[in-house]
């Protein structure tokens, strides 16, 4: 039985940004370490540092982080302990509202913020992905809100929907049908409460992959949505090729921008054509177009 870590930690890894990106790299390639969250930011741009945020929950993950980690002495390593409470919604609490076009991503304490001629998206911090605050996110959205000045897309998949933030920005701006699918049952059951509050008519499905379904029933989509991580982006290439329309697009991110060329030559092999891409900090966002 894998033991548990007795107190949260953070393992914190800073330095210069190629060791930081490869690190990063190494560790999304790991399969010990295939469900393991962390982030990764430019920290001080003027001395050109670098951060990784990692949180174990066992103590064999932990163990496997600073192994990873430990083979770029660039990076300095430190783990340090976390208080005993909600620290992710504590500390995504007190960050800022987005706004990403027309898309205005806020929690209730910034309610009075939103403005009225935005797309609102209520959506609180807790222990589902997908605040707006991740440069992922943030590209998904803005990518959208562009492609949205030229087309509507009546049908849209959400694969690893997390918080459900890209299926209920759907919703709210036209598509009649929006699904999400997540792994992890408590995120289906938070993109559902989400939904709720959002006034949204987005649905969610606890599912791996593109073939359950209720996911294959209502096949085939305008666009799909997937915001998840390199590997299963590569291996779901020809499944969401599968569940698009001719023509349809697939907005990608999730992926390092060093992972860039192998996610684009899984999808380009299939007949895709690049469209557009997008980078914040150390992430990318790829729009494709189903040939």
């Amino acid at each position: 039985m894998t033991e548990l870590v007795d107190d949260a930690v953070q393992i914190i890894a800073r330095g210069p940004r190629s060791a930081a990106e490869t690190a990063a790299e190494a560790m999304d390639a790991n399969p010990l370490l295939e469900g393991a969250t962390y982030s990764i930011l430019e920290e001080d741009e003027d001395r050109g540092i670098w951060r990784i945020d990692a949180f174990p929950v066992t103590r064999d993950e932990a163990d496997e982080i600073r192994k990873v980690l430990a083979g770029w002495p660039e990076l300095k390593v430190v783990t340090e302990d976390l208080a005993d409470a909600d620290w992710l919604a504590m500390s995504l609490s007190g960050l800022p509202p987005v706004r990403e076009g027309r898309f205005f991503v806020f929690g209730l304490h910034d309610k009075g913020l939103a403005p009225l001629s935005a797309v609102q998206l209520r959506i609180e911090a807790g222990a589902a992905f997908g605040t707006g605050h991740h440069g992922t996110t943030a590209g998904c959205l803005r990518v959208f809100n562009d492609l949205l000045k030229g087309r509507r897309f009546g049908k849209v998949l959400d694969v690893g929907a997390g918080t459900g933030v890209l299926a209920i920005a759907a919703a709210r701006t036209g598509s009649k049908l929006a699904v999400g699918t997540d792994i992890d049952k408590p995120s289906v059951r938070i993109a559902g409460e989400n939904a709720k509050v959002n006034k949204s008519n987005a649905r969610f499905v606890h599912a791996s992959g593109l073939n359950h379904r209720r996911v294959a029933a209502t096949a085939p989509y305008d666009l799909v949505f997937a915001n998840i991580l390199a590997p299963p982006l590569v291996s779901l290439a020809q499944d969401i090729k599968g569940a698009l329309k001719p023509g349809g697009i697939a907005i990608l991110s999730g992926l390092l921008r060093t992972q860039e060329r192998r996610v684009k030559a899984a999808y380009l092999s299939r007949g895709f054509r690049l469209k557009r891409r997008l980078h914040r900090d150390a992430w990318a966002t790829l729009v494709l177009e189903k040939g």
